[in-house]
């Protein structure tokens, strides 16, 4: 094993980044830049029923988004590639020559039909559902004579019998599990293609992996991989499982559940900052010291280490993800909003998709009308939604009341006055045609602000009210105050 820390992320290449897969593949990252080591990123990718090539990029652009980089993988290379187990199937077949040379394997020959016609009766029987051993005990002769019928055989690892395999976990201290509850398992489908569990402990062996951090999924093939170390007269590398995420619910995440946003494509699509997404993430789980939860990527590097990471399961909060994703975006520069603003009121086909000088003048001034309101970019479309309606709704109970009041028609004629005289309609002109509504009419503050913001937008609150104003333009303005007049 390597003197300095190797940890890595192995995902599955089977379709978008997962909030989960993040977590792991951030947490790794974390204490690999703490501590000065190395983050492998490689693909298990055995499983070729569930295999999408663009599984593959999807994953590291997902991790590129948030701000990750890595040390080796496919797309960089490194001295311990390839970084795909498909095309390290000849790396492994050593390691199960001397599993079976060694008696620690065998052949089965059991076909799917009788594993299952097995694993029925033992449910029958009230009994967790495990393999029986019974290819343990084949003879050369009967191995000959499936062999002459051609059964393709599976090799199996023989578990031994009576153990307590114990290891201490970086994160839940103490763990063990009984050798008898787990059962004789496959190691090399009979399509001479290795299992997770084997292929995984001989990845980190030869990439010199010494802490595997992962979720607590993977929890109960620790004992497996432990086994097969031992049998091989391999190091163990180190463990870390990190709890499970619950939906706000408090119940186990499905990929089915629509509560949250659960991929990380999905976050960019919508216009969330990934910094915003970094940091919440980081936050699942882990807690830092004190009471601070606002962090740079530098920040959360200096302070990381497991054992700040959380035996309980972490609760994902979408309020508080756009909590902090507001504060970032109040805090970003506005030419950074607008760009990840404008895809949206383009897809919503409220602006043209080629912009003039003016047009991206406006459309500056919109976003930043909005831009301490947003959660993400994508809801410009939603808060921005008065400037493009030709119709007012009136609506809403509290702006009935506004209207219904005696001052609201003689401040909405004086404004609309105001505007109809006036030459130039600029921002900053706005206040002074405000001021000489309030000296002709007698009315100041609420009614007068309130009965104007109500008339042109339907609303009793939203952003600037001059710069309001000025988005909505000179002809809509009036025309919505001679409507509702």
């Amino acid at each position: 094993m390597s003197d300095h820390l190797r940890v890595r992320y192995a995902p599955s290449p089977t379709g978008q980044l997962h909030i989960g897969g993040a977590r792991t593949a951030l947490f790794n990252y974390l204490m690999a830049r703490k501590d000065g080591g190395q983050f492998i990123i490689r693909f298990e990718d055995t499983d070729q029923s569930r295999h999408i090539e663009s599984g593959v990029s999807n994953q590291l652009d997902g991790l590129k988004w948030l701000g990750l980089d890595w040390d080796e993988s496919l797309d960089i290379g490194g001295e311990y590639g390839p970084y795909r187990q498909m095309e390290r199937l000849d790396l492994y077949k050593p390691f199960v020559e001397q599993l079976l040379a060694g008696g620690h394997a065998y052949p089965c020959y059991c076909s799917e039909e009788e594993l299952e016609q097995e694993r029925a009766e033992q449910e029958a029987r009230g009994e967790m559902p495990r393999y029986s051993g019974k290819g343990r005990y084949l003879t050369a002769e009967q191995i000959a004579a499936y062999d002459a019928e051609g059964r393709k055989p599976s090799i199996r690892f023989r578990v031994p019998e009576g153990r307590l395999i114990a290891f201490k976990d970086r994160i839940r201290e103490h763990v063990e599990f009984e050798s008898d509850g787990i059962g004789d398992f496959i190691i090399v489908r009979a399509d001479g293609i290795p299992t997770y569990n084997f292929a995984v402990i001989l990845d980190d062996h030869l990439m010199k992996i010494n802490l595997v951090i992962r979720g607590e999924e993977h929890l109960s093939n620790t004992p497996r991989q432990i086994l097969m170390y031992e049998a091989l007269g391999l190091p163990i590398p180190e463990f870390a499982h990190l709890s499970i995420i619950l939906n706000p619910d408090r119940k186990k995440m499905s990929k089915r559940d629509e509560s949250i946003v659960q991929f990380i494509g999905q976050y960019r699509d919508l216009g969330y900052l990934p910094e915003a997404v970094l940091n919440f993430i980081t936050l699942l789980g882990w807690s830092p010291v004190g009471e601070e939860e606002i962090f740079t990527k530098e920040e959360i590097i200096a302070q990381f280490d497991l054992s700040r990471v959380s035996k309980s399961p972490a609760v994902f909060d979408m309020d508080k993800l756009n909590w902090m994703n507001n504060h970032y975006m109040k805090k970003t520069e506005l030419s950074r909003v607008v760009a990840l603003s404008l895809p949206h009121l383009q897809n919503a086909e409220l602006v043209p998709q080629t912009l003039n000088s003016e047009q991206e003048d406006w459309i500056n001034k919109l976003v930043g009308l909005n831009q301490d309101r947003m959660q993400y970019a994508g809801e410009i479309v939603q808060l921005s939604q008065i400037f493009f309606q030709e119709d007012v709704s009136y609506e809403e109970e509290e702006a009935k009341a506004i209207l219904a009041e005696e001052y609201a028609p003689i401040v909405i004629r004086g404004f609309l006055d105001e505007v109809e005289r006036a030459e130039a309609f600029e921002a900053e002109l706005i206040p002074a045609m405000l001021k000489a509504v309030q000296k002709a009419t007698g009315y100041k503050g609420k009614p007068l602000f309130m009965s104007i913001r109500v008339a042109l937008t339907g609303q009793t609150h939203g952003p600037d009210l001059n710069m309001t104003v000025f988005l909505l333009g000179k002809e809509k303005v009036a025309a919505r105050l001679n409507k509702l007049l």
